[in-house]
């Protein structure tokens, strides 16, 4: 049976300090890929990284604005039937340009999200790396679902209310380039705000806030999600902000059971 080395073996001449000390440390908090760079080779890099992704979202624009007729048909189908107008010289125009730059970003991102990780990896610890491939992924995921349901209920629901509400005094004809105003920042909003769960995760990994604390401070999440609800959608119907912070509270809560699941 052996036992733990005393404070005078630990002191004696005669054993290597540094390599007893580093003995000790937990090898998932090793750089796995440590590299010395000065601190202009990190701009360089940057600067690079950046040049490629700006050229991927500059192509996928481009793509996006040859096929832009059916994004913009897709987007219109919420309205239902209702009549859009042009009101002004180059309004379609500038609807199209909005609607293939949000897209192209959309296609973009996973290409963006790459150029990131492969610019922090290599100052990523192996406990760290194990995090990044888990929130990249939930992270595309909920921002995809964060589109799908505002397309396929946000949207609908606040469009229903504005319609039925001034069914019997006006007549519904809207301007294209402030439905689409509506509608992007609408899609944009929600799926920014299904970025709860990820950054739970990330919290709670780094340490900074446990489950048990995320669950005592309901109340003012509750308070929160109110708030956001009013603050990201852009029509003041109470029905779409009660349906977005019903859904941002779901996330929350959802994330809380994801966090208990990594013993945090």
């Amino acid at each position: 049976m052996t036992s733990s080395p005393d404070i005078d073996t630990i002191n004696s001449p005669n054993v290597d300090k540094e390599g007893y000390n580093n003995s000790t440390v937990d090898p998932l908090d090793e750089l796995p890929d440590e590299v010395e760079m000065s601190f202009f080779d990190h701009l360089e890099e940057l600067r690079s990284r950046i040049f490629y992704s700006l050229i991927a979202v500059a192509v996928c624009v481009v793509g996006c604005f040859v096929v832009v007729k059916p994004l913009v048909q897709i987007l219109e189908v919420p309205a239902n039937g209702i009549k859009f107008l042009q009101l002004a010289p180059g309004e379609y125009f500038f609807v199209s340009l909005k609607v293939a730059g949000y897209s192209g970003l959309v296609l973009a991102t996973p290409f963006i999200l790459y150029q990131i990780v492969q610019f922090v990896l290599p100052g990523l610890t192996r406990r760290e790396r194990r995090l990044l491939a888990p929130i990249v992924f939930g992270s595309s995921i909920l921002f995809l679902g964060g589109l799908v349901f505002a397309y396929f209920l946000l949207i609908p629901a606040a469009l229903n209310f504005f319609v039925s509400y001034g069914a019997d005094v006006v007549e519904q004809l809207w301007s294209i380039e402030k439905y689409f105003e509506f509608v992007l920042l609408l899609l944009f909003s929600t799926g920014l705000a299904f970025q709860v769960p990820v950054i739970q995760l990330l919290l709670s990994n780094l340490g900074i806030v446990s489950s048990n604390q995320m669950l005592a401070g309901w109340r003012f999440v509750i308070m929160f999600a109110v708030v956001l609800g009013a603050v990201l959608t852009p029509s003041t119907d109470p029905l779409t902000q009660s349906l977005l912070a019903g859904a941002v509270l779901g996330l929350y809560f959802g994330g809380i059971g994801l966090v208990k699941l990594t013993g945090k």
